[in-house]
Parts: C-alpha cells; sequence; structure tokens
C-alpha cells in the first residue's frame, strides 16, 4: 500500500480513538446485519481513504472468474479451489458456519490436511496438499468432497436441565487422486474479519506479558510461533484458529492461496502437488493477484469497525459479573489493551491471542507450528452476539459444531474443565444472565 495510504489510516484509527475520550459519542450504527460492514469513523469523510476502501470491498465480495474471463481484473480462479469469492466464506464478513449433515456441502468451511513425517514433523499431503479443494475448472476434477456426520452428546446441568450437543465426523468421497491414507485433519469454518487493525496493533510484548499474568491453577496459555514470509523470519502468530499466521497480509494472501487458487507475491506458486499434472498443466506465469489489490483488500480489512456493543442493563452487568465469576476473564481477558487506539477505546478484544489446551472434545490431533492438537487461540469475542444477526447460520467453534453460544461453552475442555463446570453449576437464571452478556458484546 502507499505510504500515505497507511498513514492516513493509522491517523484516523487515532483520531477515532481519541474521539472516544474527547467528544460525545455519535449514535452507534444500529446492531444489524451490516454491523460488520461499517469502516472506522472518519473514514468516509476522506476521498483517498474512501476510494481504498471501496476498491478493497468490491475485491472482497468479487466473484474471482477462470483465467481468460471478460475482466482480467478478476481472473485467476483455480485450477483447484473451493469457492468464488472471499464474501462466499464470510457472509456478511461474518462468520461461516458447518454443514448440518452428510448430505449438504461446505459452503463456509474448509478442511486442512497433513501427514506426521517422522523427524520432518508435520507436512502437506504429498498428493492433496495441505487443504482439500472440492472443485476444479473446466476438464480439471476437484480433489474429493468433505462430508460431516453428527453424533448426539447429551449434557445435564446441574438443576438437571438436559442439552444435546453434537460431535461432529469427517468423511471424504470421490477422492480424484485415491485414498488419503494416514491423515491428520481439521475442518475450520471461517472466523468474522472485523476489528483486525485493533489485533495486528497488539505488540509482540503485550502478547508476551499475557503469559507472565497471574491466573487460576490449570491455566496457561502460550504464543505460537511461525514463518513470517515477508520477514523471512520466525514470529509471534496473530491470526488463525490456532496463532498459525503472523500478520493480515499473508492471511489474505494465504486465503486467495489456499481458498480460490489465485497466486500473489507472497505465495507466486499454484497450490498443485506434484502428482497433480493437469493442475500443474494450467499453472500460471505471473502473480495473479496483484500488489495493488492486495494492498486494497488489506485496507478494507483494516479499516472495518468494531460494532459497539448493546447498552448495558442491570441483566447484562449482572451477566458480566458471572463471566468473570466463573474465569471465562482468564482466557478472554479483557486486559489486552495495549496500542493508543485500543485503550483509548471502549471495545475490547476478549482474548489474550495465546494458545491453550481445550482438551479432548475439540482436538483435531493435528499440530500447526508449535501448536498441538489439544490447542487454539482464544478466539475474540466482540461482536460475537451479532452473529446470528449478520447470518442465520453461523457457527461456533473452529469447526462450527456448536449452533448457539451455550453449546460452544460446553464444548470447552482441558485449561477450561473449571469454567465450563462453573457454567454448568449455575442455574437457568444465571446462565441466561452470562450468555445476555455475550450476546450483548
Amino acid at each position: 500500500m502507499h505510504a500515505t495510504i497507511r498513514i492516513l489510516l493509522y491517523c484516523l484509527l487515532v483520531q477515532t480513538a481519541y474521539a472516544h475520550e474527547t467528544t460525545s459519542p455519535s449514535p452507534p450504527p444500529l446492531r444489524t446485519a451490516d454491523a460488520y460492514t461499517q469502516p472506522v469513523d472518519g473514514l468516509l469523510a476522506d476521498t483517498k481513504a474512501l476510494s481504498a476502501f471501496q476498491a478493497g470491498r468490491t475485491l472482497f465480495r468479487q466473484v474471482w472468474t477462470i483465467p481468460g474471463g471478460e475482466d482480467s481484473r478478476f481472473s485467476g480462479l483455480g485450477p483447484l479451489y473451493n469457492r468464488f469469492s472471499c464474501v462466499a466464506c464470510h457472509p456478511g464478513n461474518g462468520r461461516g458456519f458447518a454443514p448440518d449433515g452428510p448430505h449438504q456441502s461446505m459452503k463456509a468451511m474448509l478442511v486442512r490436511l497433513s501427514v506426521a513425517v517422522p523427524q520432518h514433523g508435520n507436512l502437506p499431503h504429498p498428493v492433496y496438499g495441505d487443504q482439500l479443494n472440492e472443485f476444479g475448472i473446466p476438464g480439471l476434477a476437484g480433489e474429493g468432497i468433505a462430508q460431516i456426520d453428527y453424533d448426539p452428546v447429551s449434557i445435564t446441568f446441574a438443576d438437571g436441565e438436559v442439552m444435546t450437543l453434537r460431535r461432529p465426523t469427517l468423511r471424504f468421497s470421490e477422492l480424484a487422486y485415491g485414498p488419503l491414507g494416514q491423515i491428520q485433519t481439521s475442518p475450520r469454518i471461517a472466523p468474522a474479519v472485523f476489528g483486525l487493525a485493533v489485533l495486528a496493533s497488539i505488540s509482540d510484548e503485550d502478547i508476551l506479558r499475557q503469559t507472565q499474568r497471574r491466573k487460576p491453577a490449570g491455566i496457561a496459555g502460550r504464543p505460537n510461533r511461525v514463518w513470517d514470509i515477508a520477514q523471512q523470519k520466525t514470529v509471534i502468530g496473530k491470526f488463525g484458529w490456532k496463532a498459525n499466521v503472523p500478520n493480515l497480509r499473508q492471511q489474505i494472501a494465504s486465503a486467495f492461496h489456499g481458498d480460490l487458487s489465485i497466486t500473489s507475491s507472497l505465495f507466486p506458486q499454484e497450490n498443485c502437488t506434484p502428482q497433480q499434472a493437469i493442475c500443474l498443466s494450467q499453472a500460471s506465469q505471473l502473480p495473479e493477484l496483484t500488489d495493488q489489490q492486495l494492498d486494497d483488500i488489506q485496507f478494507y480489512l483494516r479499516a472495518l469497525a468494531v460494532p459497539p456493543p448493546a447498552s448495558p442493563t442491570a441483566q447484562i452487568n449482572r451477566g458480566a459479573a458471572l463471566f468473570k465469576r466463573a474465569q471465562c476473564i482468564e482466557c478472554h481477558t479483557d486486559q489486552l489493551r495495549t496500542s493508543q487506539a485500543i485503550r483509548a477505546s471502549s471495545h475490547t478484544p476478549y482474548t489474550d491471542l495465546l494458545l491453550h489446551d481445550m482438551g479432548d472434545g475439540l482436538a483435531d490431533h493435528r499440530p500447526d507450528f508449535l501448536a498441538n492438537g489439544r490447542e487454539w487461540r482464544t478466539p475474540p469475542l466482540w461482536g460475537i452476539g451479532l452473529a446470528k444477526t449478520v447470518h442465520a447460520n453461523a457457527g461456533f467453534l473452529h469447526d462450527g459444531r456448536a449452533r448457539d453460544l451455550q453449546e460452544a461453552i460446553l464444548w470447552h475442555g482441558g485449561e477450561a474443565d473449571s469454567a465450563r463446570e462453573r457454567f454448568m453449576r449455575l442455574n437457568k437464571e444465571d446462565r441466561a444472565a452470562l450468555l445476555q452478556f455475550l450476546e450483548s458484546l
């Protein structure tokens, strides 16, 4: 991105933060289906910033076509891919969702693939790569289809109420290159994409400070350390379900490469493996996503505002107190306010950006850099109460198995065992208050 645009965005973000301190806040936008699509305050008044925002929004919503299409700006899809656009997995800039059963397709999620190789660690599958691609361009079959079955799991609260969860089981069909063999898999829904500038601004020092914060017994947390392609070095990861991506730019380029098979300066090679001859024969010679387009999408995502929380009520305040009493606040902390913009803002991400052992129930048994098969990054909770408003099918947890926030809590294990047990011992009214607090975020 041009330096002037970067500086402009930074100034706008800081000015917005100061506005929370020095002026009366303007009426917040309604908590509607458009809640995740709003730009930060002040951006619309600047012509250059607005132009970059609109360009990035267009690219994010664009239906990409195979090479040779009428508009070369938006061609490059494939040879193997999962979806036609970014917004297909992030409807309304929000969360993806899991299919309800094996007869529904994965419309807003993907499946990571890898194999454990002695003395080499965790590597992409030698034939299918690190992600299953369901579709192919004309003349090239997709790699296969992933399907999910569910088994019911009954949970009984201390007051006798019974709730049924669903445990997913993954299976594959129509595999184009033969059996998968001994493989590690991880189905993952797409996360919401607002507030990313704030997360990006959190320093490594402040993330490391979270590891030193005193916590109750059984709760720890550690950062992931991942490979930064641009810097060619290992750094602390901030993005992704396992904090497996170092920065927003690499996250964007990686999604274009893995989901749409669109190359860029960060990922210049098609996502074909050596065994996929037809795929390789269709490989592009130049990056299909230009650096300018990558700049525009990055600007757009950085400029998306965090929706304001609902106005507090006695019930919401009671739920917030119960959230702390149950020790949910130990990982979904409200203390990670580090940059000037975050300190001055009335919003908090409710995350420590650390990896935590979440137990066998949520384990995918697939390592990712330092993250083991039971560890997940604490996801931010801000705006989570609007997930179903933005898209009715929005799912929760990494694989979308949880259909609502209460189900998500009940799947917590490992370091969160005690928090889940505290929640289960609450009476029905207190559980409702805690959930209403989450819905208010």
